[in-house]
């Protein structure tokens, strides 16, 4: 594997991250969403991944007391495959950790089964479904989560 280097997100981050969204999701979130999460949000932990050329990834949660809620993850699609979705994850958890969660969750599509059995790998079970919670198709939400300590 190339080397990489996961580091805090900034404003400038943001063309980047926003091509990477457009890549991954049908629906994906706007400069002012990103803008808000990174400028105005307190609870609000998000990351880059980046190789020696290209921001390849990143990672966005909450934290509010001692839950972490995952709200992206993403890696460009020339990318996957390569385990960095699982390096992401894995620093995202630790972060979590690191801050005093204890429980870490996140929605994922009933439909998107990699994704799943990237959770599943770190331990997240399912937990619940979110009826029509993906507003681009009324894709209902997987629900999954992990006890972290």
């Amino acid at each position: 594997m190339e080397n990489y280097v996961i580091r805090k997100m900034t404003p400038i981050d943001i063309d980047d991250v926003l091509y990477i969204d457009l890549q991954s999701f049908s629906h994906p979130w706007t400069r002012e969403v990103f803008e808000q999460e990174l400028i105005h949000n307190n609870y609000a932990h998000y990351y880059v991944l980046e190789s020696e050329k290209d921001t390849i990834g990143y990672v966005g949660m909450w934290i509010v007391e001692d839950d972490a809620q995952i709200t992206n993850i993403a890696v460009l699609p020339s990318y996957r495959g390569r385990r960095f979705g699982e390096k992401l994850f894995s620093f995202a958890m630790q972060h979590a950790l690191q801050q005093g969660a204890k429980r870490l969750s996140l929605e994922v599509r009933v439909s998107n089964k990699i994704a799943q059995n990237l959770y599943k790998k770190f331990g997240l079970v399912p937990g619940g479904i979110r009826k029509n919670y993906y507003t681009d198709n009324d894709e209902d939400a997987l629900v999954m989560w992990v006890n972290l300590c």
